[in-house]
This record gives C-alpha cells, sequence and structure tokens, in this order.
C-alpha cells in the first residue's frame, strides 16, 4: 500500500511540475515562405531541443519559466538565434521564423553536435501516414537512422535490420522472380522489404542502402494502413529515401575490406536553374564483392536521381527514382526434405562443407529493378494537406537460379536448376488528404485515403532439371558447372509463359482524437476491393480492416501506455480443386484469411530525451487459413489457425554527451493451433517464426576531450537462441544452434572527412539461418571507410 501511495504522489508531483512548465513552437521557412523541415531547434544553455517537422513545425515543452535564447541551425542557411521569455504554464507561439540562404554549409557534425540522441526519431510521417509523435502512436516501430548505418559501416540491408528489435533473417537473397529478395521472421511470420516511402517498392535480389534515410519496422498486422499486398502478418519493413535540400553539398565515401569488397558512393545535392525553386540530388553506389565461400559474389551499380521543386508557397512536387543493375552468384540453399523422415541429427556434415558453395561464378543471375515514385504536395490551409502519390516500379530476373534437395539419405543432396526469365510490375496511385481540426473540445488528426494498386507478374522460364548430386560426406559434386552444361541440360525442359494480373481498390480514414491533452484514441478502417481475372468475377473480394489504439501519458511527453488492435489480412486467390478420383474439376473461391492483433505496453522519453524506451507485449491470432481437405487430397478448406505471441523491449538511450546506445531483447512463441492431422503442424512452432529470443546491442563514444576529439569508438552486436530450421510431426524437427556475434570499430572524424575501421563478427564465428534449409552465414570481415564532405 505504501509504494501504492507513493507511486501515485510521484505522478501527482511530476503532474503539478509540468502544469508549471511551459511550451514553445513555431513555424520555420525559406524567403519564398517554403516550410523547412528537419532543422535543429535548440534552447541555448539547456539540453532540450527537437526537430522540425516536414511542415517546419517544431514544439518544446517542459519548459521552466525564465529567460531563454532559441539556436536554430540547418545546413545551407544561416543560423539564427532568437531571445524569448517564458512564464508559468504559458505556450509561447513565435511569428513566423525565416532563415536565409548561407554559402557556407554547415557540416553533419556540427548539426548534429547538440543532438542529444542521434540514434532515436521522434516523429514518423510514413507509420501512420500523419506526422505523429512516438509517445502519441499506439502502434510499435523501430527506426534506424542514417547517422547509425553510416557508424557501422553498413553496406548491405541485412546488416541495417540487425539494429532492430525481434527481427531476424530466415533466407539471403536468392534473385528468383517474384520474391527473390531476403525473407526475414518478424513477430513470428516471414516479411521482407517491399516498401520504399510507404509506396510498393519491389526488388528480387536486394536493395543499395546507398539512399536509405532511415529504416522503419513496423510491428504488427498494418493492413489498415498499408493493405495487404506487401506486407505480412507481423508487420512491414518501410525504407524512407534522401530526399533534397535546398543548398548544394554531399559527400563522396570508399570502402574496402574482407573478400574483395570495393563500394564507392557519392551523395550530391545542388539547386538547378535560376529560380531557386528546383534541386536535385544523386546517390550512387557501385559496390562489388565476392562470397566467404569457395564461389559467390554480388556485383551491382546504383544509381538513385530524387528532384524537388517549389511550384509556389502552396505546391512542392517530390520525384525518387531508383536504378539498379545487379549480377550475384548466389549459393544454393540446402533444403531439408519435407516429405520424409528427417534422416540428418546434427550439423557435423554441414560444417564440414561451411566453405562448399556447390556452384561456381558461371551461374549468374541479373536482377535489374527501377523505381519510380512522384508526390505532389498541396497546403490547402494551415490546417490541411493534400498528398497524391504515384509509383511504378519494375523488377526483373535473369539467369541461373538452383537448389539443393536432401534425397533423404543423411548425405547426399539432388542440385536442381533452372534459367529464369521473369517480370514483375507494380502500379500504386495514392490520394491522401491530412489534417486536423476540433469538433468541440476534442482536437482531430486525421488522414481520409484512396489508393489503387496493379501488380502483373510474368514468367517465362525453363523447367526444374536434376543438373548433378551433392555428397556431403566427401564434398564432392557431380553437376557440371558451366553455363554450356546447365544450358544442354535445359533444353528438354518446357518454357513456361504464365502470367497473372491483381488489381487492389481501396480507401482508408484513421483518426487520432485527442480526449485531454494526456489521453487520445485511434480510430482507423480500411475496405479493399480485390480484383484478379477481369473476365471473371469470381475471384473478385471484398475485406475490411479496423484499427483501434489508445494512449494514455501519465507525465505527458515523457511516458505513455498505450494499447491497440491491429487487423492484417491476406487476398486468398481462387483454387482449382476436384473430387477424390480427380473427376469433377473446379474453381473454388475462399475468403480472406485474417490476423488481429492485441498489444498493449508502455513509451518513455526521459531525462530530457536522452531514454527512449518501448515495451510491449503483443498477441497476434491469424484465423481462416487454408489446409488440405483431410478426406481429398485434391480440395484445400478453410479454418486453420496460428498464434504467435510475444515480449519486446527496445532502448536507445545518450547518457552522457557523445556516448550513444541502442538495444533490444525479443521472445517470441508461436503455435499452430488448428490444423489437418496429417499436415505435421498441428501444435508445433512454426518454421518462419525464427529464434525464440533475440537480442540486439550497439553503443558508440565520441571523445569530448579537446586531445581525443575526433576519434570513437563502437561496440556491438547479436544474440539468437537455437531454433528448429525444420519442424514438423511428420518428418521431425532439425535444430540450428544458438549464437552470439560481436562487432566493433574506432573512427577519426573532423569538419571535411571521416575514417572509420570496422571488424564483425570479431570472433570468426560459425552460425547459420534457416526457414526448412541450412545456410551458413558470414564469418568475420574487416572494412575500412574513407568519407570526404563538401
Amino acid at each position: 500500500m505504501i509504494k501504492r501511495l507513493l507511486l501515485l504522489t510521484i505522478i501527482f508531483s511530476a503532474s503539478i511540475i509540468n502544469a508549471q512548465e511551459g511550451t514553445i513552437s513555431g513555424r520555420i521557412v525559406t524567403q519564398k515562405n517554403n516550410p523547412i523541415s528537419n532543422v535543429n531547434v535548440l534552447i541555448k544553455n539547456t539540453d532540450k531541443g527537437i526537430i522540425s517537422n516536414r511542415f517546419g513545425e517544431f514544439k518544446i515543452q517542459n519548459v521552466q519559466p525564465g529567460n531563454y535564447t532559441l539556436s536554430i541551425t540547418f545546413i545551407g542557411y544561416k543560423s539564427k538565434s532568437i531571445p524569448f521569455t517564458i512564464n508559468n504554464g504559458q505556450k509561447l507561439r513565435l511569428p513566423k521564423i525565416v532563415l536565409v540562404e548561407n554559402q557556407e554549409q554547415l557540416t553533419e557534425i556540427v548539426v548534429n553536435g547538440f543532438k542529444k540522441n542521434k540514434f532515436s526519431k521522434k516523429t514518423s510521417q510514413f507509420v501512420s501516414k500523419m506526422p505523429l509523435a512516438k509517445l502519441e502512436n499506439p502502434q510499435v516501430y523501430n527506426s534506424i537512422s542514417n547517422e547509425l548505418l553510416k557508424e557501422q559501416v553498413v553496406t548491405n540491408v541485412n546488416d541495417a535490420l540487425k539494429n532492430a528489435t525481434g527481427i531476424s533473417r530466415l533466407w539471403e537473397s536468392t534473385g528468383r522472380a517474384s520474391d527473390g529478395a531476403e525473407f526475414y521472421s518478424l513477430r513470428g511470420f516471414a516479411v521482407q522489404p517491399t516498401l520504399i516511402n510507404g509506396l510498393p517498392g519491389l526488388n528480387n535480389g536486394g536493395l543499395d542502402p546507398s539512399n536509405i534515410e532511415s529504416i522503419e519496422v513496423i510491428k504488427g498486422p498494418s493492413g489498415t494502413l498499408f493493405g495487404s499486398s506487401l506486407i505480412s502478418y507481423g508487420g512491414l519493413i518501410n525504407v524512407t529515401t534522401k530526399k533534397p535540400y535546398e543548398s548544394f553539398g554531399g559527400e563522396i565515401s570508399y570502402t574496402t575490406g574482407t573478400y574483395g569488397l570495393n563500394r564507392v558512393t557519392a551523395d550530391i545535392n545542388t539547386p538547378i536553374g535560376t529560380n531557386d525553386d528546383t534541386f536535385l540530388r544523386i546517390n550512387t553506389a557501385y559496390h562489388t564483392q565476392n562470397s566467404f565461400q569457395d564461389a559467390g559474389l554480388n556485383k551491382s551499380i546504383y544509381v538513385a536521381p530524387s528532384l524537388k521543386f517549389i511550384a509556389n508557397e502552396k505546391l512542392t512536387f517530390l520525384v525518387n527514382t531508383e536504378i539498379l543493375e545487379k549480377t550475384s552468384v548466389n549459393t544454393p540453399m540446402l533444403f531439408l526434405n519435407r516429405n520424409v523422415p528427417l534422416s540428418f541429427n546434427s550439423l557435423d556434415l554441414f560444417e564440414k562443407n561451411y566453405y562448399n558453395s556447390f556452384t561456381s561464378d558461371n551461374l549468374s543471375i541479373d536482377n535489374p529493378i527501377f523505381n519510380f515514385q512522384a508526390q505532389a504536395l498541396y497546403n490547402i490551409s494551415d490546417n490541411w494537406t493534400s498528398q497524391t502519390l504515384v509509383s511504378s516500379g519494375n523488377a526483373k530476373t535473369s539467369g541461373f537460379y538452383s537448389y539443393l534437395w536432401d534425397s533423404g539419405d543423411g548425405d547426399s543432396f539432388t542440385h536442381y536448376a533452372a534459367k529464369i526469365n521473369a517480370e514483375t510490375r507494380t502500379t500504386d496511385i495514392q490520394q491522401n488528404f491530412i489534417g486536423k481540426f476540433n469538433l468541440g473540445k476534442l482536437k482531430n488528426r486525421i488522414v481520409i485515403g484512396f489508393d489503387y494498386f496493379s501488380i502483373f507478374k510474368k514468367d517465362n522460364s525453363t523447367g526444374w532439371s536434376g543438373i548433378g548430386t551433392v555428397t556431403l560426406s566427401n564434398s564432392t559434386t557431380t553437376s557440371v558447372l558451366s553455363n554450356a552444361a546447365v544450358d544442354a541440360i535445359l533444353a528438354d525442359t518446357n518454357v513456361s509463359n504464365s502470367s497473372a494480373t491483381q488489381e487492389t481498390y481501396s480507401a482508408y480514414v484513421s483518426d487520432v482524437v485527442n480526449f485531454t491533452p494526456t489521453l487520445s484514441a485511434m480510430l482507423s478502417l480500411r475496405i479493399d476491393q480485390f480484383g484478379g481475372d477481369k473476365s471473371d468475377d469470381d475471384d473478385n473480394q471484398t475485406a475490411f480492416s479496423p484499427k483501434f489504439g489508445l494512449v494514455y501519458q501519465p507525465i505527458k511527453d515523457k511516458v505513455s501506455i498505450f494499447t491497440n488492435y491491429m487487423n492484417g489480412f491476406t487476398n486468398v486467390a481462387p483454387t482449382s480443386v476436384s473430387d477424390v478420383d480427380g473427376s469433377n474439376p473446379r474453381i473454388k473461391t475462399f475468403e480472406a484469411e485474417k490476423a488481429n492483433q492485441f498489444e498493449f505496453g508502455v513509451k518513455t522519453n526521459l531525462f530530457d530525451e536522452k531514454l527512449d524506451l518501448t515495451a510491449s507485449y503483443y498477441n497476434i491470432n491469424v484465423s481462416n487459413k487454408l489446409m488440405t481437405d483431410p478426406t481429398n487430397v485434391n480440395n484445400s478448406i478453410q479454418g486453420g489457425e496460428v498464434e504467435s505471441s510475444g515480449v519486446e523491449i527496445s532502448l536507445i538511450a545518450n547518457p552522457i554527451i557523445g556516448w550513444n546506445i541502442i538495444a533490444g531483447y525479443s521472445n517470441i512463441d508461436s503455435e499452430v493451433l488448428v490444423d489437418t492431422a496429417n499436415s505435421g503442424y498441428l501444435g508445433l512452432r512454426t518454421e518462419s517464426a525464427g529464434p525464440k529470443d533475440l537480442f540486439n546491442f550497439w553503443t558508440s563514444y565520441n571523445f569530448q576531450s579537446e586531445t581525443l576529439k575526433g576519434f570513437g569508438i563502437g561496440l556491438g552486436g547479436n544474440y539468437a537462441s537455437e531454433f528448429n530450421t525444420l519442424n514438423r510431426s511428420t518428418t521431425g524437427s532439425f535444430t540450428l544452434p544458438s549464437y552470439t556475434i560481436l562487432n566493433s570499430s574506432i573512427s577519426y572524424s573532423q569538419e571535411k572527412f571521416m575514417v572509420i575501421l570496422k571488424v564483425d563478427n570479431i570472433a570468426n564465428t560459425k552460425y547459420y539461418s534457416g526457414w526448412s534449409t541450412v545456410s551458413p552465414q558470414k564469418l568475420r570481415t574487416v572494412s575500412a571507410n574513407f568519407t570526404y564532405r563538401f
């Protein structure tokens, strides 16, 4: 009882203190009255500061009464200092703040010098499709900043995602058609990085990180705002790209390292034209690296021009384009046989062949992609904005894809290959109206949206043929691994000539209602109309997806307690079925699969924004899953059920100036609750759930003393518990062991340049990933990065 009274006293006292504190806010614009986002706003001689949103707005809360000076800095503009006085409980709104361009550039080091927590991102315009502070959002998400990617010398998306809580890689990129990008496990379900700036951005061979501003790992079934075609029940991965800014600047970087790593990147931003209303930014990268195994490579050229055109003070256009030409030789994955009792009981033979790829650099695959995005932002009024978005994507696959299939004898694998020639095209058109209004005393922030999405898939690939046998016990293969030999074997196979189109028409609305300054609710609903073959209305399907969230801040802008109900769904395509003897063939339609999540937790922003903590418990139930009819192998029925639940804790901290920490822990339980008895899954953990326990950690310190100023050190790593890559009662289970990987870095940085030395997997640990597969992972790598800024 005494503890409860003490807690209530602390909360009551904090509320009294908050009531005495004031708030200062304002809007920052250019000389042409265009809003400036990401401006650093700091109250001098304090550690209170914030970054302006995309409307140029900022608000600093919990300011003690007194006299202060506001410092405003942004790359390419003259700094501004504004004295102000704030009284008890006063909400001070400054007149419009106009920044003037400056030819002398502020470097990233100077700009970020006062940032208290450089890995923390307080707001996102994509997670809720509206500007919303993290503490106000009832949904859980992790943001991986560009600053962190640079500090860790990240050259691929997989290494970047190791900084997000509760995510692990199942499959590396295969390059194959439709889904050749990497697969990850998120809250127990498989997911791929398929969204760029909240819009479709498919790829078959992985993304280049040079144009990434941040990566948002958004947790839970998010069908309400993002639909179902490109996301997972566990969540989604959204890549935010770099945008043009209104001055000249940039950097050139070179990275070299183990396994023949050579990587050159450039980021150049410049005004173009004579009216100071058009700005161009180009990010480009050349990358080449070999595998740690005896064969395998990755070579790519990437160009990403983006354009910003300010038509007038109300209308702005943004265009983002990505062009990637990538050639790779991917190690054939070793698939454990799912159809017979498991013949392997240890990793011994796999470890013996850890360095063997069983392929050759002749059998390459090309994965060119093209993504185009354009948006028009129109300020209808001070409270309403129109956002019109158009995106078009094209992902191709051309070349050899192969895999190894367990022969069931505990030793050999059949090597299967095909020559892939396929293409996926997407088109997406969105119209959003984002605004705020009051209904009586209720403050509302709302997004109303309409979405059209079309995806077209075409496949002209050869059939599959066995090209040889791999024997693990003596590390040999009978395959002749040359283009001519494989082409000769595939010459007798049929060539596919298939295509499919799906269109989705959607409408959604999401409203954040503030009942009081500390109590808010999010109410959202989406309706989707799916259409397939235009000559057949039977495959049309309609789905509704609701979302509800509640947030209470016992200490305003410092602590929030939240809960959410979220919904996701999957459009189940019509399937051909027949009677047991194969007679009476027919097309059978199904309802959408449904995923429902309930979650509650707490978010904090304590000690003057130095401690950003999120902790939550969630439960996701997926119902209406397709199952094989136990009385008819030629028929499918609905009614399967899977449950995933877990705990997640994410931490971003800045204990003292120069010291930054990012860490996360997740515990994931997964179980198939309803399925047919002969499927082998009932009562077991799903294979897509990955490890039950995951831990990620990275800490860095930039020395502040004059003698060591400019030097920095970093240390971190990842832990994953053991997990069953194959887990079926019909075959048995195969366990991949737990692992701990440690990484470190040392850096030296000045105004114009930066040098970083990074070592990954310091202990040279052998470890594996898998999804009914056994895939050796990269061993120790050493890389050195040199960056010049201008």
